[in-house]
């Protein structure tokens, strides 16, 4: 399956795409198989398994759930709508598919957080199932949610050999599986890889679908950065976590017009970019996957940082940016992972440093050997990254940590653009670091909320 730059910046809702994004794709996916089914279903079930149960209540995966499964989506959901539905179901215990009718569903009953049973396939496993008016299941499927909104079905994990492939696509002229391959085309073709990833794009839909496409991402993320900018109050949840965005803006713009303010708060622009994008997917409002939910607040961030403080910066190249920063996002998620359940916040904020070091580095003019130094280099220094997110709430160190990805990604690709983009360590080498770091990381440390910050930090 060819990974598009669609695929890698989805639309959708907070606070997780994991663990939001994910279970309602799979409900949406479920309730088709049902409807294709010979038989009528009376009711319907679902438990939650790995990191879904874990983190799954401070992730609002019983709520994402019950949502798939009553119809709506991620990137179309209404969220008056969707309150509605859930205020139904609470007084009905009653879920109203389209075209399925009328199905028993008390999450009290039926929605189960299983800790006890890890599913075999990924740490973010749920199963969905439909049952006979005697409360028998007489239908079921297992689907894993595998970090950035993609879902497969537990055949279609065991199966997958290309599936989950990025550009390494027999269909696409450059279909590169590794960033040695994707420097090896460049050279040969005289493409940036914006260029090349834009040709494999071309396979699919048009030159003006790709932009208009690339505009509306980015639309969607400088809606959800303004809203940011402006809301104050208590995140929910119950950790009491003050959003913080609209104070730090204030403050840098009262000190906007001194003379004597230290160059390195322009840190603090980039830091509140971001955090005011996390803190609107921490209170559940509508994000962009960058590449997943938990990591959505920094290619926005160095994005704005580009075009508001960088002299010549234009929207005319966000496709340069974005196509570039797509391209890294697939290799990273082709060879290693995006989710943080799997590998840790290196997984996901480290990802999203790598894909905006590369998209600013190709923005600013870097050759295409300097673009992957740059992806490298922001790669390599989030390696080891858990993911220990206090109370199971993408709060709390999550909101900050996108903060510093966005620094830590401007500098790598300033290191980059000073350099002539021959380096020691390859983006290769540093994925499968990735990999295998993640692999060998204990579970306490991979979004299950059973180590670090959050058994170190109260929880209210």
């Amino acid at each position: 399956m060819f990974l598009s730059v669609f695929d890698i910046f989805k639309i959708g809702v907070g606070p997780s795409s994991s663990h939001t994004m994910g279970p309602m794709v799979a409900g949406g996916r479920f309730l088709d198989a049902l409807r294709g089914q010979p038989f009528r279903a009376h009711g319907l079930r679902a438990s939650l398994h790995g990191s879904l149960a874990f983190t799954g209540k401070g992730h609002a995966t019983d709520r994402a759930t019950i949502l798939g499964l009553a119809g709506f989506l991620p990137e179309t959901m209404d969220a008056e709508a969707a309150e509605a539905a859930l205020e139904k179901n609470r007084e009905t215990k009653v879920l109203s598919p389209q075209g399925l009718g009328d199905l028993a569903f008390d999450p009290a009953r039926d929605l189960i957080f299983d800790y006890d049973r890890a599913l075999p396939g990924h740490a973010n496993g749920m199963v969905l199932m439909a049952t006979d008016a005697q409360g028998d299941v007489i239908f079921r499927e297992v689907y894993y949610s595998i970090g950035g909104g993609f879902v497969m079905t537990e055949a279609e994990l065991a199966a997958r050999g290309d599936d989950t492939r990025t550009d390494a696509s027999p269909k696409v002229p450059f279909p590169f599986a590794s960033a040695a391959e994707m420097l090896e085309m460049a050279e040969k073709s005289g493409k940036s890889i914006a260029q090349m990833k834009r040709e494999n794009e071309r396979v699919f839909r048009s030159d003006a679908e790709i932009s208009a496409g690339i505009r509306r991402i980015w639309q969607v993320m400088r809606d959800c950065m303004d809203r940011g900018l402006e809301a104050r109050g208590i995140l929910p949840g119950g950790l009491s976590i003050r959003r913080r965005a609209a104070g730090i803006r204030e403050a840098l713009r009262a000190e906007a017009g001194m003379n004597l303010t230290a160059p390195h708060v322009i840190n603090d622009w980039m830091s509140m970019y971001a955090m005011a994008v996390n803190e609107e997917n921490a209170a559940g409002g509508q994000v962009v996957t960058a590449p997943t939910n938990g990591a959505a607040g920094v290619v926005p961030a160095v994005i704005r940082y580009w075009l508001d403080h960088v002299p010549g910066a234009s929207e005319r190249q966000l496709d340069e940016f974005l196509l570039t920063a797509a391209a890294i996002g697939g290799l990273i998620k082709h060879n290693a992972s995006i989710s943080g359940a799997e590998c840790g916040c290196q997984a996901e904020v480290g990802s999203a440093s790598a894909m905006a070091a590369a998209g600013i580095c190709a923005a600013m003019g870097g050759t295409v050997t300097q673009v992957e130094n740059a992806a490298e280099i922001a790669l390599e220094h989030h390696l080891g990254m858990t993911c220990d997110p206090v109370k199971g709430l993408v709060q709390v160190p999550c909101i900050e940590r996108n903060g510093l990805g966005a620094i830590k990604a401007v500098s790598a690709a300033s290191l980059a653009l000073r350099g002539d983009g021959q380096h020691f360590v390859p983006l290769d080498a540093a994925i499968e670091t990735m990999r295998q770091t993640g692999r060998d990381m204990s579970d306490k440390y991979k979004e299950t909320s059973l180590g670090g910050l959050a058994v170190n930090v109260p929880n209210c």
